[in-house]
């Protein structure tokens, strides 16, 4: 005998018609309760009535119905980083959901690994969120942006080196960081600078743009630039340190203070002095760059806060039709300790 769909394991799924007899209110006031509809005005003790009969039969919301009469949902899309992201970008993303949750959205992320930017839109677009935040991870497309408004999202925000065609879009210029770090080390007096390029996949759309910026600052100072591949590990590290008196490098800009930290350990195992022999910058101003010896100089990048983020969502999901706007991200000023 085939098992009844209110039913589980032999037990009933509760209905908002259950918790209407045990408040003794209707089932429209359940649903207003619950749905949070601000529309109807609920005394405070039916709400407390009607929250503590959901409670205690252990009712919630169907949220793919209420989707379905509403035409959208509370839900805003992420989708998952699949790319190694350090301690700065983690502090973003969890400010971010902490302040979409606190406004009542529902946060969802999604994982598109492997889909183009059309295939990725399409996925996303069948779950109905009300707003996309597409942090860079795919590189959304007008066609997409298009596809996911006309599915019911009110707001799609991009975030990323370039604006998209019909979205709000938050722009992270990254070579900012590379120029605020390479005029440093040119005005320190550097003129063969070395620039860390990770070989982690994913992370090209930060160090790319990154070493663009120090290219251009060295090419008008007429100095020499070497770029250094280097995966996040102790060995290629000691590799590099042990080659380092070959390149003749005087500065390096390491990326980021992670990898910089990583490097100039290796740097000073190898009998490199610092920044006596060559000077270190690293970027995300992370504390523990503080505690190195000598401290390192860090490019200190003022970002969009996460809470910013979420009240950008909010304004455009209550004003679906304002016109798509574009705000710059981040901005990056050099932070000198005794490292360069």
């Amino acid at each position: 005998m085939s098992q009844s769909p209110k039913q589980s394991a032999g037990r009933t799924v509760p209905t908002s018609a259950d918790v209407a007899r045990l408040a003794g209110v209707s089932r429209a006031t359940v649903s207003y309760v619950l749905n949070n509809t601000a529309a109807v005005r609920i005394s405070e003790p039916t709400r407390r009535k009607v929250r503590e009969a959901a409670e205690e039969l252990g009712y919630v919301p169907h949220a793919a119905a209420r989707s379905l009469r509403a035409g959208h949902s509370r839900m805003v899309l992420l989708p998952t980083a699949h790319v190694p992201i350090g301690p700065l970008y983690s502090r973003f993303f969890n400010e971010l959901q902490w302040a979409l949750r606190r406004l009542d959205y529902t946060v969802v992320q999604y994982g598109s690994v492997g889909l183009d930017p059309d295939e990725a839109a399409r996925a996303w677009a069948e779950l109905r969120p009300v707003a996309v935040v597409s942090l860079g991870e795919v590189d959304l497309t007008p066609q997409g942006v298009e596809l996911l408004k006309r599915s019911g999202a009110k707001a799609v925000i991009t975030v990323g080196p370039q604006p998209v065609e019909g979205a709000h879009a938050l722009v992270m210029d990254q070579s900012q960081v590379g120029r605020a770090a390479g005029t440093h080390l040119v005005e320190r007096g550097c003129r063969t600078i070395g620039v860390v390029m990770p070989e982690e996949p994913g992370l090209e759309m930060f160090s790319v743009p990154r070493f663009e910026g120090v290219r251009r600052v060295a090419e008008a100072a007429g100095a020499e630039l070497v770029r250094l591949p280097l995966r996040f590990e102790e060995e290629p590290a000691a590799a590099l340190a042990a080659r380092w008196r070959e390149l003749r490098l005087d500065g390096v800009f390491a990326y980021n203070d992670e990898y910089a930290m990583l490097l100039a350990r290796a740097l000073q195992d190898a009998g490199i002095a610092i920044p006596e022999e060559t000077a270190v910058i690293g970027s995300d101003d992370l504390v523990l760059g503080r505690l190195l010896r000598p401290r390192l100089s860090t490019v200190h990048i003022d970002m969009v806060l996460g809470r910013e983020l979420a009240e950008l969502v909010d304004r455009v999901v209550r004003d679906p039709e304002s016109t798509p706007g574009q705000q710059e991200m981040l901005a990056a000023r050099v932070v000198r300790r005794e490292s360069s």
